[in-house]
Parts: structure tokens; sequence; C-alpha cells
């Protein structure tokens, strides 16, 4: 693979619908976005709907496509463009059987390339792997080089980076990847775009 990597951005867990829709249009006009991630912590299908309006409104106008996590009942009635799924291959066959051919469907599968491929072949769209980082959370298990570099050169499929990335991540990452998904990486700084711009400087 010899393409830059794109940007996969993923929201905060939690946010104002208004105050956030100004700080990711000020992202999406300071960089080229492949898609955008709904991700809330929030089960509460008002403060969702609020929130997926929001952003849909700043996305479709420049042409970003925006999934949701999960919640796979809202994509059609919120004019969405796809799921993101998190577990695993489990619910792939299921979700694009009630979705049809068109709207993406990703999976998110931890460190497993079984379960990449197992998904890959009941028809998602990309499969990301992570965390790529050292993270606390979660059982410490990351999502290793090797594994991206054998995804890249075995597998079609795209594949995406995420969890805990920094620069040199990035970097090393960079040649091995489809997608890098950033979220709270850049949104705790108070200038998101100036922020994403330092953590994919490698990416130019």
């Amino acid at each position: 693979m010899t393409e830059t990597p794109q940007l996969y951005l993923i929201t905060p867990p939690v946010f104002d619908p208004q105050a956030f829709a100004p700080r990711l249009a000020a992202v999406l006009d300071a960089h080229p976005v492949a898609c955008l991630r709904l991700t809330l912590a929030t089960s509460d299908e008002t403060d969702v709907t609020r929130a997926a309006d929001a952003l849909r409104e700043v996305a479709h106008a420049r042409d970003v496509p925006l999934v949701i996590t999960t919640h796979l009942q809202l994509v059609e009635k919120l004019g969405l463009d796809g799921v993101h799924l998190t577990d695993g291959a489990r619910s792939v066959r299921k979700t694009r059987k009630e979705l049809g051919a068109d709207p993406i469907v990703g999976a998110f599968c931890a460190a497993s390339s079984h379960e990449g491929m197992t998904a890959g072949e009941a028809g998602a769209d990309y499969i990301a792997f992570g965390p790529a980082g050292d993270s606390a959370l979660g059982d410490g298990t990351r999502a290793g080089h090797d594994l991206f570099a054998w995804w890249s050169e075995m597998i079609e499929l795209p594949v995406v980076a995420e969890g805990a990335l920094d620069t040199g991540l990035i970097e090393t990452l960079a040649p091995v990847v489809d997608f890098f998904a950033i979220g709270e990486e850049i949104w705790r700084e108070d200038d998101a775009p100036a922020s994403l711009s330092r953590l994919t400087a490698p990416l130019r």
C-alpha cells in the first residue's frame, strides 16, 4: 500500500451539539476527512437524535459521510450513511441484511485478525483494529504493527487504526493502514484543527 492514509474522525462521547457543531466544522474545513463517526456515551434517543441532526448538517454540507456507533435502527430514520459495529463480526451479517447494500457497515475487531476476516466475509466495508497505542483502558491488548502489516499485505478490505494514537504511531503505521480514526486525541485541545495538524504531520 502506497497511498497516504485518510482521516476518519470520531466525536467525543459527550458534547453539546450546538457548541460542538462549529468546532467540527472548523476541523472539516481545515482537513480532508473521509468519514465521521458519531459515538455517544448516552443511550437516550432524544440526545442521540439531536446530536446526529446537528452533525449531519455539518458533515453532509462538506460531503463527509456520517456513521453512527451501534444504533443501526437510527441510520435510515436520521438520514445517516451507515453504522460502526463494536462487537467484531457478530452482528455484521444481520446488519448488512437489514440496511441493504449501500450504507457503510464498519466493524471494530480489537486486535483479532480472525474476527476481522470473519466480519469482512459477512459484508463489512472496513475493519477497525485498536487500540493502536498504549491505553490503560480495556484489557491492555494492543493492535500492533504486525497485525496491520499482515492485513495490508494479505487482505483487500480497508483497515482503520484507532485508539491512543500519537505522532510516532501515525508515522510508523502510515505505510500499513488505510485510515486513522482520531477523536479524543484532538478534542481535548482547545484548537482541534491545529491539534490534528500536529498529530498527522507525518502524513504530509
